[in-house]
């Protein structure tokens, strides 16, 4: 199991991009726990569901990037994970505040 790391971060990858590509496809709001859908009321539920699948989408990118990283070392694979992910939800922020 040395590509472990590697391969759940794949995985991982696979799953949230399966599901920003679920919503961005069928815009369904019900896609969105219900947690969630509690606290938030768009105007336009469309608009909404496109700008949070490109979010999760790009979220994706984080632990795709972790995976590649890993298959190199170790060590730097949590802290590509943890930079990402970072990085990519303070974009996401910037790309949910146009979505009402």
């Amino acid at each position: 199991m040395e590509y472990g790391y590697s391969i759940l971060m794949g995985i991982f990858t696979a799953a949230l991009l399966l599901y920003a590509g679920l919503m961005a496809w069928t815009k369904e709001y019900r896609l969105v726990p219900f947690r969630a859908r509690a606290s938030v009321k768009p105007k336009n539920v469309r608009a909404y569901m496109t700008g949070l699948a490109k979010v999760v989408a790009l979220v994706a990118a984080a632990p795709a990037l972790s995976a590649l990283c890993g298959l190199w070392s170790m060590i730097a694979a949590p802290i590509v994970l943890i930079v990402g992910m970072i990085v990519f939800l303070w974009i996401g922020t910037r790309i949910m505040k146009g979505v009402e």
